[in-house]
């Protein structure tokens, strides 16, 4: 899993169809006041946006990049 790749929501986008949280089978999204929320940022798949292309029908989730932790990571693995 990842600490340096994880998905955002625009709720101006989100209709709240809910399909990302029925989608991802990491529980990185969960049903919070009626919106999906990103509750587990640190259970997406690194580089996965498969809940976006799969399956958000407005495109209203992204995903930001920490490059510094991934370099870091990279670095501690070698």
């Amino acid at each position: 899993m990842s600490d340096f790749w994880y998905p955002v929501i625009d709720y101006e986008k989100c209709i709240s169809c809910f399909a990302c949280v029925d989608f991802c089978a990491n529980g990185v999204f969960k049903v919070n006041s009626e919106k999906p929320k990103v509750v587990r940022p640190e259970n997406c798949v690194s580089f996965c946006k498969g809940c976006l292309k799969a399956v958000c029908p407005t495109g209203a989730i992204s995903f930001i990049f920490n490059e510094e932790k991934f370099k870091a990571r990279r670095g501690l693995e070698k």
